[in-house]
């Protein structure tokens, strides 16, 4: 009986011996992934994919234009260490642009065998085509475990997706505090399809930087912004003499400047003068600079906090008047067109405007969502954003969606959309490249009836959301 027990025992190891490896690494131990992959920056030649192994192990990508994978490709290993909690970010280039591409990651030259199919995403275009931008704010894990709005975003199929801070709530000081939330955010069902096949690109606000309503203050801002890197794969992080998460990023005709509004921001208490900043004097020079050099027909201007006045008594750009205006001042001192705004924070979706065009500038324009796993705050009626173009939403969570065209002339059309997907605030809002130049006039053409009627009542000395 023990013999014929050893002669199945070593049948069953040579069957095993000839299968490929990836078939019978099943032992327990198999290197694997703990969390991703989750697609980063992407770029016409290249795309990063960043993820947390299960152990001290090298990563490397395979990659096929074909889905039998008969032209794959393996890129150099790059070693996953204590170090950096099992992290890395690998980056696939001499791609062509436009392409798709299928992948998968394999982990000390295994594929993992809790993901045997491959994913799918595709290198960013280097021409005109339509372009679509998904983003939000605001997802509170431990409240909302389920997430269902990521299923929507998912349906829409966004080029590029932008998480504009409050992307985990650690409001911690404490390392182990932040990596287990950011792990079971990238873990949620409804989020993963879209981590594995749309780049993701991120900026913080308090919550993933610190305590609520940090500031420059933050003891911990040398580990939380260790952290936001190990977590993300932008394509940069500040500059070599600046610490911070801001940097550029082109994604064909639309260039996106991702900001740091927390890193080096005064307290928001102080009084507001020539000398507050949110920015920091660095990241603000970086900023002009970088805006002066683009090309681009649209320049998108991504902040964790909103442009408007809304929230004068909060946490915003309301309370950092003067370096806001010193911004739109340089874009219409340098002529430099095709810019609006993005941001989240406030657990509600808004399409807010700035008319400069009366002081010789152009409108500009602060599309919000918030939140897309948060409870929701009807604060809005005690605000008073310089023009609110569409009612507020409260009703579900949300994100935001920018719809870029460039034929038969460059456009924009901004929207939030509910959880389902639907349109939250009515028609979209389309701006066209014509209307973000100086002198030009187009809040009035933008702005929802109801709200231009609760707006000129409350100019008569009205309510808002009253009668007279």
């Amino acid at each position: 009986m023990d013999r014929r027990n050893l002669l199945r025992g070593g049948a069953a190891l040579a069957f095993l011996a000839a299968l490929p490896r990836r078939l019978y690494a099943a032992a327990t131990g198999y290197p694997r992934l703990l969390d991703g992959p989750m697609v980063g920056a992407t770029t016409p030649e290249s795309f990063t994919l960043w993820s947390r192994a299960s152990g001290a192990f090298d990563v490397a990508v395979e990659y096929a234009t074909r889905r039998d994978f008969a032209d794959a490709q393996t890129t150099a290993p790059v070693a996953a260490t204590q170090d950096n909690d099992l992290c890395t970010a690998v980056e696939v280039k001499g791609l062509k642009p436009d392409t798709a591409y299928y992948y998968r990651i394999k982990t000390d030259g295994i594929d993992d065998r809790h993901q045997p199919l491959p994913f799918r995403t595709r290198t960013a275009p280097d021409r005109p085509r339509p372009i679509r931008i998904a983003f939000g704010s605001c997802a509170r894990v431990q409240l909302y475990p389920d997430q269902p709005v990521f299923d929507a975003v998912a349906a829409m199929e966004p080029d590029l997706f932008l998480w504009l801070g409050d992307n985990i709530y650690a409001d911690s000081d404490s390392e182990t505090a932040f990596s287990a939330m950011y792990t079971r955010q990238r873990n949620v069902a409804s989020l993963v399809p879209l981590l594995r096949s749309v780049p993701q690109l991120a900026i913080w606000d308090d919550h993933d930087f610190g305590y609520n309503d940090s500031d420059r203050r933050n003891p911990a801002k040398g580990m939380t912004h260790r952290l936001f890197n190990r977590w993300w794969a932008n394509p940069a992080a500040g500059l070599p003499d600046t610490p911070g998460i801001f940097f550029r990023h082109s994604f064909g005709p639309v260039d996106i400047f991702m900001l740091d509004g927390r890193y080096y921001r005064d307290p928001p208490k102080a009084p507001d003068g020539p000398d507050k900043t949110m920015l920091g004097a660095a990241q603000k020079a970086w900023l002009k600079r970088e805006l002066k050099a683009s090309k681009a027909v649209f320049k998108i201007l991504a902040s964790g906090t909103g442009w408007s006045r809304a929230e004068q008594g909060g946490d915003s750009w309301a309370a950092y008047l003067h370096e806001r205006d010193e911004i739109l001042d340089f874009l219409r001192d340098e002529g430099i067109a095709g810019c609006f705004g993005i941001s989240g924070d406030v657990h509600q979706g808004e399409a807010n405007c700035i008319p400069r065009s009366d002081q010789g500038g152009y409108d500009f324009y602060d599309l919000v969502s918030s939140g897309l796993a948060q409870y929701l705050s009807p604060k809005f009626v005690d605000q008073h954003p310089e023009v609110r173009l569409r009612a507020p939403w409260v009703r579900s969570a949300n994100f935001g969606l920018l719809d870029f065209h460039f034929d038969p002339e460059p456009r924009v059309e901004l929207s939030i959309r509910d959880v389902v997907g639907a349109s939250a605030t009515g028609d979209p809002i389309v701006l066209r490249a014509a209307d973000l130049v100086n002198g030009r006039q187009s809040w009035r053409a933008a702005i929802d009836a109801d709200e231009l009627e609760r707006r000129e009542r409350a100019e008569r000395g009205g309510s808002y959301y009253g009668g007279e």
